[in-house]
């Protein structure tokens, strides 16, 4: 899990938003972590419409532009027991064939590109930021005619550029405003999907064979005691 998470103000708000994707079918990753699931069979996830495809087809980005989208997004969440969600940016070695442990697991393992490719293709005031966006970072990337042709040391300096006030240029602004929605969809995403909010030990989601009840003994202590 991330040395930082969500506020409860901001997991509130993305779980109002998220809940429009977790009525779309199509998604092959990502699953709404707040739907119903059965007790009976825990072990299959949630009852929800991710995981019934092959491959989830792009709604709004082209393949390239989808791409890039997932890269960024493991950039920003990689799969590692110490990432945090802001500035530290590294691309994760570790395969993606095998799932990780709900603590250890990035952007890539809980579909986040999945995810922000229905949020956008959704809402029409997010498509030309993030299209633009992503014009801007390739032609930022100079020679390379590509973001996701940049040597990894390059793609964390220029990403350095649009994440901290300290390191702002004026030329960056459409990139600043684009990366600022990324890095929030890219939280929003993980943290509503199932491995997200297990990742957060969200209590909702464990199932008892029995009601908890407080301890006869007296010993429950009140809270703030």
């Amino acid at each position: 899990m991330a040395s930082q998470g969500p506020s409860r103000r901001q997991l509130l708000q993305a779980i109002a938003c998220a809940s429009l994707a977790s009525t779309a079918p199509g998604f092959s990753r990502w699953a709404y972590g707040f739907a119903e699931t059965d007790p009976q069979h825990l072990h299959h996830g949630p009852t929800s419409h991710a995981r019934a495809n092959a491959a989830y087809e792009p709604r709004f980005f082209s393949p390239t532009e989808y791409r890039t989208i997932g890269i960024l997004a493991e950039l920003i969440l990689p799969r590692t027991s110490s990432k945090t969600l802001a500035g530290q940016h590294s691309i994760s070695a570790a395969s993606h064939k095998t799932v990780p442990r709900p603590e250890d697991a990035g952007a890539t393992d809980a579909g986040v590109d999945e995810f922000i490719d229905f949020m956008v293709s959704e809402h029409a005031a997010l498509q030309p930021i993030f299209r633009n966006g992503l014009v801007w970072l390739d032609q930022a990337s100079g020679s390379a005619q590509h973001f996701t042709s940049l040597p990894p040391a390059d793609q964390k300096s220029l990403l350095d550029r649009l994440a901290y006030k300290s390191k702002f240029r004026a030329e960056d602004k459409i990139g600043q405003t684009f990366f600022a929605l990324m890095r929030k969809y890219t939280v929003m995403g993980f943290y509503t999907s199932r491995i997200g909010i297990e990742s957060l030990d969200y209590p909702g989601l464990r199932f008892y064979a029995t009601s908890p009840v407080a301890p006869s003994d007296g010993s429950l202590q009140p809270m703030g005691a």
